[in-house]
């Protein structure tokens, strides 16, 4: 499989946990920067790239730029006839209207940034959006026939009590969504939120959060098929298996990271360097590194034990599988591989720190 990812850098505010190439000062740039990531994308076109199987729009905001601008570049991507095509969205800039806009240029599948549906979590979470637009979204979603969703949700903020998750979860799970991400909040390194250590997530609360979140949709038909992601049977993430498989991507945009048979590199980070050496013709990658078979090995065997996938039982030592009893688990289906346990997940990286080097991993494809 192909993907391809094309980067948006441009928010309305910023999230007081975000450490991605995003910027709330540069919306001059927008139109810029759409026409830089055309130039690009057909820069790659010619020099042969491969047709997509998934397409993820993210950022950022993609919401946030003209919908018809955002579309020309969706529909400039070659793309498989079945692939799926995802846009992130704000609850608070969705209209029907935009989304008719995206459907028409081949988006199947939208993921809407909730993160919290209690008003003072998304305060603490430096989030701006109304939590009641969350509704008029996923309305939105339903009257354009978007085929599935995703609602997006963070747990762990400062001041939410495990009935304020709770009640998120119930809130999202009565809209209904095929697909449900969650993530337990973490602290990235030059965010506003590392400046405060009192308002740092506990461990202990976070893994009681996850529990909650695990039952609730589990209990309501979403299945976990990797540890921060749930879905109905057939609405899973393309996309997000493509990368978790080591398959091959194409990052475009500013910051944006690629992927090709064990070598990574990705683009200049801020847009207005990025827009000048598109416009220049010279190329926007900014570094590289090409990883040993050990390490890709290794690596593999890390992103697939996060699945329902599991993996072979021999990528762990005997003695270390003894130990992990309770934590991962024979596979339902292949007595070969085995898979991390509701509780193992929670632990799930350290559990992979244990892996040993054992024969190559496959994908389970």
């Amino acid at each position: 499989m192909f993907g391809v990812y094309v980067h948006i850098p441009f928010c309305a505010s910023k999230c007081d946990y975000c450490a991605f190439a995003t910027w709330t000062d540069r919306h001059h740039l927008i139109t810029e920067y759409l026409d830089a990531l055309r130039t690009e994308i057909a820069m790659a076109v010619d020099a042969g790239l491969p047709t997509a199987d998934t397409i993820f729009v993210g950022g950022g905001t993609p919401t946030l730029v003209p919908p018809d601008a955002l579309a020309r570049v969706i529909g400039s991507i070659p793309r498989a006839v079945s692939a799926e095509v995802t846009v992130e969205c704000n609850p608070d800039d969705v209209t029907a209207a935009m989304l008719d806009t995206f459907v028409d240029a081949g988006v199947n599948r939208v993921s809407v940034g909730v993160q919290s549906m209690s008003a003072h979590v998304l305060a603490a979470l430096g989030r701006t959006h109304d939590r009641d637009n969350v509704a008029r979204a996923v309305e939105a979603v339903r009257s354009v026939g978007l085929p599935t969703f995703n609602l997006d949700l963070i747990y762990g903020a400062s001041g939410e009590t495990v009935d304020d998750w709770a009640e998120t979860v119930d809130a999202a799970l009565a809209f209904d969504p095929p697909h449900v991400s969650a993530y337990g909040l973490t602290v990235e390194a030059g965010t506003a939120l590392a400046a405060q250590p009192d308002r740092h997530p506990d461990d202990d609360d976070q893994a009681d959060k996850y529990e909650i979140v695990d039952r609730m949709l589990t209990g309501a038909g979403r299945a976990n098929y990797e540890v921060s992601n749930w879905a109905i049977p057939g609405h899973e993430s393309v996309h997000n298996f493509l990368y978790w498989r080591q398959q091959n991507y194409r990052g475009f945009g500013c910051a944006a990271h690629s992927h090709a048979d064990g070598r990574r590199w990705w683009n200049v980070r801020t847009p207005d360097r990025y827009i000048d050496l598109v416009g220049r013709g010279e190329p926007v990658e900014a570094a590289a590194e090409t990883l040993t078979p050990t390490v890709r090995r290794l690596e593999g065997q890390q992103l697939i034990l996060r699945t329902r996938d599991g993996i072979e039982r021999t990528a762990f030592a005997p003695e270390t599988l003894e130990l992990l009893e309770g934590m991962v688990e024979p596979h339902p289906e292949r007595s070969e591989r085995v898979v991390l346990s509701p509780a193992g997940r929670l632990m799930a990286n350290d559990i992979s720190m244990r892996l040993s080097d054992g024969p190559p991993e496959s994908s389970g494809d």
